[in-house]
């Protein structure tokens, strides 16, 4: 088997609102639907309602949004020790230098996000800052340490 790309799939309980999350962080959308079919210029909404699934991109990522389906969402807070509990997604998104995990923290935090680890230089060689979308999916900002 030869993957050329993953597209990993949230399930979320707004997709407008998660947009308008991932955008606080930098990623844009690509593309919205809705029960009226593709939204012109990928807007929010139209006289279908509210989008209820969605894509987002960050350089060579992609992610969709998927408005209560497609897989689980976190029931409770994440607890980061293992939090096998959580029943959302984890996801660890690379970034390009120690530097930018510094400046994605500060970003999340600017924007009120949840930071459930701040960066820190961990023993298995990379930099990294956890962060948690509403639905309680956990990201990893990771960067290794050598880049």
């Amino acid at each position: 088997m030869k993957i050329h790309s993953l597209t990993p799939i949230l399930n979320v309980s707004s997709v407008v609102d998660s947009l308008l999350w991932f955008e606080r962080l930098g990623w844009r959308r690509s593309f919205t639907y809705n029960e009226g079919g593709m939204i012109d210029g990928a807007e929010l909404r139209n006289e279908h309602g509210d989008a209820g699934f969605a894509g987002l991109c960050a350089g060579e990522a992609q992610l969709f949004l998927c408005q209560d389906g497609q897989g689980l969402r976190g029931g409770a807070p994440a607890r980061f020790l293992g939090d096998e509990a959580a029943g959302a997604m984890w996801m660890s998104l690379w970034l390009g230098s120690p530097a930018e995990v510094d400046e994605a923290h500060a970003l999340a935090l600017a924007h009120g996000i949840t930071v459930l680890w701040p960066p820190t230089d961990e023993p298995w060689g990379v930099r990294e800052c956890r962060i948690m979308h509403p639905d309680g999916h956990v990201f990893r900002l990771s960067a290794g340490l050598g880049e």
